[in-house]
């Protein structure tokens, strides 16, 4: 049996996980493929493949040309880019993970938005260049903290806003005023949030609903000292609205650790665009999160392997 470990970006994933108790042939990839010809060309001698978050899509067409595959491991327990349907009609099992908690990806919003409002990059470089004190920093306490998405990861984002003696707002289609309560935050309506916020803080999930659900009217809504983060998915953000807002200045700046298309190819704009902190989808990424995963994953195809799948995505109901 084969098994290729996809994505594998930071080399990290022999590490985290007893692969050896499988008794199989594994391989592990750091690369990032693309196309869906590449793909197949890897992939074609492969019993079972696992995978790294939405980093690499499986649909139709390339369940199709891959027929020797049979599981198909994912971190995590949704995948928008795993077309599940398409995987049963194709015989493949897909199994998730249930561990690694939304706290990582919490407490990176945190590092973007002190890192923003404090201008530590600027500083940092000019320290290095010789400079000392280029920038004015924002008061978190008394500033109104906007959360877009009161899920878990919202909820954890806005309790670290009170912990700063912010006021904090949220806003998503199904909030209700008793579940924003219950958190210590104000539900107000969409325009209000991003009218009334020093930093808007998105957290909601990805869905054709969410797709972008901030465009250039909400942007065009914020004022021009505020800041937008993202560490939730690129799509939900309109890039095109928001790189006009950045080179305009219409809002102060962005902190953006998803894109619209990962990784960010070279040339794209938001590389040089002004008003922006940037990172690599690491939202996720520390060491508990990839044991949590990695390990999973190795249970996942184990139980695969005995005739007994667990953490089954894609079971027919």
């Amino acid at each position: 049996m084969r098994i290729a470990v996809l994505d594998d970006y930071q080399q990290i994933a022999a590490s985290y996980a007893d692969w050896p108790s499988l008794n199989a042939d594994v391989e592990f990839f750091a690369d990032h493929l693309s196309t869906e010809d590449d793909l197949v060309e890897r992939l074609r001698d492969f019993d079972i493949v696992a995978a790294m978050r939405e980093r690499t899509p499986f649909q139709e067409p390339l369940f199709a040309r891959l027929p020797r595959l049979t599981l198909l491991a994912t971190a995590g327990m949704r995948n928008a880019s795993i077309d599940m349907a398409a995987a049963r009609r194709h015989g493949v099992t897909v199994c998730g993970t249930e561990g690694g908690a939304s706290g990582a990806t919490a407490e990176l919003t945190w590092a973007l938005i002190l890192a923003l409002l404090r201008h530590i990059p600027q500083e940092d470089a000019a320290v290095r260049s010789g400079g000392w004190q280029h920038t004015v920093g924002l008061d978190l306490a008394g500033s109104t903290l906007g959360i877009l998405g009161l899920g878990r990861l919202g909820t954890r984002v806005a309790r670290v806003g009170l912990a700063f003696d912010m006021n904090v707002i949220a806003w998503s289609a199904n909030l209700t005023p008793e579940r924003a309560a219950e958190v210590g935050v104000t539900r107000v309506d969409k325009d209000e949030l991003f009218a009334r916020s020093d930093v808007v803080s998105v957290n909601t999930v990805l869905s054709g609903r969410t797709r972008g659900l901030i465009g250039a009217k909400e942007l065009a809504l914020m004022k021009p000292t505020a800041y937008l983060v993202n560490t939730s998915r690129g799509p939900i953000v309109d890039q095109d609205a928001l790189l006009k807002a950045l080179h305009d200045g219409s809002i102060a700046g962005a902190g953006l650790d998803v894109f619209d298309v990962e990784p960010l190819p070279e040339s794209h704009p938001l590389r040089t665009a002004p008003r922006t902190l940037l990172t690599p989808h690491i939202g996720y990424g520390t060491g508990q999160t990839y044991r949590d995963w990695y390990g999973e994953i190795v249970e996942d195809i184990a139980a695969f392997q005995a005739g007994a799948p667990i953490r089954v995505l894609n079971e027919e109901h």
